[in-house]
């Protein structure tokens, strides 16, 4: 996997999104404190309409700014949003009321939402051979899992020698260092002329040959699916350590290591798998296990706090990771086929929106179906919902090769 870094421009990318990971890890420990010296009580309202804005942004704004600068040199986009994020970090020390956290946030994830995917779409081009582009899949997805563990522990260090607001410096760091190592790429050029036609046209291209492409539709639902289980997880993992099993705060980190384990070890194993399997057999694979996970989550909620139950979610969660990594790992290698290389922005700029678009409707159904109607009730409405998702991707991929190629006439 690692011979993948063999390639100097990849290897210089590669570095860019781990540092400028690891400096979204700080900042999403710096702005909890910030949120808390602000707000108080109201910590916990005032980072969760945060990340609602993170996530409307990410929705609302990635495939309008992906039109606007399709034109201009990729360098140039990639550059411009690490500097924008590095200033909005800067900026966050120096605030003094809540709405400026949210402005600024708003403004940061702007610049992830231009930024991500036109550095995703780039890929492809840097490493042409499929085998190769598998290996830097599982290396990207390896680096997000990595960040989830290492990020809050690095924080953890950092406090005990600097304040949280030296926190926001680290974070425009790795933005800055994530700009110097674009700057120091020799980026391929573009291999077709940009997509003519209105501001519209171009907005809504990358969702229209999701529409158009059998395999994407499938996607958006595995999407769902992934968006189902990661909500869950992620939302209520406190609530089963603190409130469930009676656990101490440190085995939080533990319950969610579980689920990065899970997720690191199909990510390492996904290039050897997918030569033996393909994408659809495991990504579809993936889509059964979280579902179930979800039922068996379900079942061990409604019986409380007995036996091995704590052990059994710890197995539970190490094994919905897997099944997150199954349908993640290889989903880029979807857009790929499905796009040509003047639309390859577009359609990971859908992506990008539509898939976060899921967490929208699974983030409060896991945390406020959760605290109104009961843990058992959300956890069992989220498998219901990844169920049902589950089902349509399963329908909307057919087993043939030309399941991969959209409709012209649908997307013109």
């Amino acid at each position: 996997m690692l011979a993948v870094l063999g390639n100097r421009i990849y290897r210089k990318l590669f570095a860019a999104q781990v540092v400028a990971l690891a400096g979204t890890g700080l900042l999403t420990v710096a702005l909890g404190l910030l949120a808390y010296d602000l707000a108080d009580g109201m910590a916990g309202a005032v980072l969760g309409t945060a990340l609602t804005i993170k996530m409307l942004a990410y929705v609302g704004i990635a495939p309008v700014v992906a039109a606007l600068v399709e034109r201009l040199p990729k360098k140039a986009v990639l550059v411009g949003a690490d500097a924008v994020r590095a200033a909005m970090a800067l900026c966050l020390p120096f605030i003094t009321e809540v709405w400026q956290i949210y402005v600024l946030v708003f403004l940061l994830q702007a610049a992830s939402a231009t930024f991500t995917p036109a550095f995703q779409s780039l890929i492809p081009a840097v490493l042409p051979r499929e085998q190769d582009y598998t290996r830097a899949l599982s290396l990207s997805r390896l680096a997000y899992d990595l960040e989830s563990l290492l990020s809050p522990a690095l924080a953890a260090l950092l406090l005990t020698l600097i304040s949280y607001q030296n926190l926001f410096v680290g974070t425009a760091a790795g933005f800055v260092f994530s700009a110097l190592m674009v700057v120091g790429c020799r980026l391929p050029a573009p291999a077709a002329a940009p997509v003519e036609g209105s501001l519209w046209h171009r907005t809504t291209l990358g969702a229209r040959i999701f529409r158009a492409t059998p395999t994407l539709r499938s996607l958006l639902a595995l999407n769902l699916v992934v968006a189902c289980g990661t909500a869950m997880v992620l939302v209520n993992s406190v609530v089963y350590v603190r409130d469930l099993y009676g656990r101490p705060d440190t085995d939080l980190a533990l319950a969610l290591a579980a689920y990065g384990a899970g997720s690191m070890l199909i990510a390492l194993l996904a290039p050897q798998v997918l030569d033996r399997v393909g994408d659809r057999t495991l990504m579809l694979t993936g889509a059964l296990v979280l579902p179930a996970g979800l039922l068996v989550a379900t079942g061990i909620t409604a019986l409380g706090n007995v036996g091995g139950g704590w052990w059994v979610l710890l197995g539970l969660w190490l094994v919905m990771g897997a099944g997150n990594s199954m349908v993640l790992t290889p989903s880029a290698r979807l857009l790929r086929s499905a796009a040509t290389d003047s639309t390859r922005s577009y359609v990971f700029t859908a992506q990008f929106s539509l898939s976060h678009a899921c967490f929208i409707l699974t983030y409060p159904l896991a945390g406020w179906a959760g605290a109104g109607i009961g843990l058992t009730a959300a956890c069992a409405a989220l498998a219901i919902l990844a169920i049902m998702a589950a089902v349509a991707a399963w329908k909307a991929w057919p087993a043939d090769a030309a399941a991969f190629v959209p409709s012209m006439k649908a997307v013109s």
